[in-house]
């Protein structure tokens, strides 16, 4: 480790990952093999690599979406390191609560529920009072550019671009320690592009450690610390 990293927060050893096709007689589909980094407060790590060799697949294990073949995903926060790959359910919800953050390229929310409350609810979840977690989660929907008429309507009727900008300040507003990052950027336009760019930078400066994958090569040369090539750990090659 370099000696001005910090000590990483997490840290992935051999993964190994294939899926099974049932429909097809249980034929194994490979995925990757062999798959190793570390990640450290302020780092933005860039999963590299063309279509198809694993990237979101990686960003899916790390958050224990997607069960691992092999291998330990590490977590090293609060004093302790606990490994997230042979973790049960209620450990894994316990690190998305306390650890994990994650904004995806898909809003999924409970339908009817307005856009303000889907943002807030990760911090009433941790115990922040509601009306703090609709005021703070207003600020950062502003910060967003998302008109205010929108925020008392439910986000099932938003344009994708809209969806997308809940989506980033649901992820954003809490401070778990590591964020994940699904091609955040990929339904805005440049304002809002050039926005999630900032905020990105200011989590990094606060010390969050990103995980992320970017197809937008302009926020990714903006924000990136280094680029992990997945294709190195692809299996699909050898398969």
């Amino acid at each position: 480790m370099s000696p001005n990293r910090r000590p990483p927060v997490l840290r992935v050893e051999d993964v190994v990952k294939s899926f099974t096709v049932h429909l097809r007689g249980g034929i194994v589909l490979p995925v990757v093999s062999g798959v190793s980094f570390d990640l450290s407060p302020g780092d933005c790590a860039v999963l590299g690599g063309p279509s198809g060799v694993g990237k979101s697949s990686i960003l899916r294990m790390v958050y224990g979406n997607y069960g691992v073949d092999g291998g330990r995903i590490l977590v090293c926060t609060g004093g302790t390191e606990t490994d997230l790959a042979t973790g049960d359910p209620r450990l894994v919800m316990r690190l998305r609560e306390t650890a994990i953050g994650y904004v995806s390229q898909f809003l999924r929310a409970v339908p009817r529920v307005p856009a303000l409350d889907v943002v807030a609810e990760p911090l009433v979840a941790r115990g922040v009072a509601l009306d703090e977690a609709r005021s703070r989660a207003a600020d950062l929907l502003s910060q967003l550019n998302l008109p205010t008429a929108l925020f008392d309507l439910p986000p099932a009727t938003f344009s994708g671009g809209e969806k997308q900008r809940v989506n980033i300040a649901r992820g954003f507003l809490t401070d778990h320690p590591i964020l994940l990052l699904d091609e955040p950027t990929a339904s805005l336009d440049a304002a809002n592009r050039d926005t999630v760019a900032a905020m990105i930078e200011e989590k990094l400066a606060s010390g969050t450690a990103i995980l992320s994958i970017f197809h937008d090569e302009a926020v990714r040369a903006r924000v990136a610390t280094r680029i992990i090539d997945v294709a190195a750990f692809s299996a699909r090659k050898a398969a």
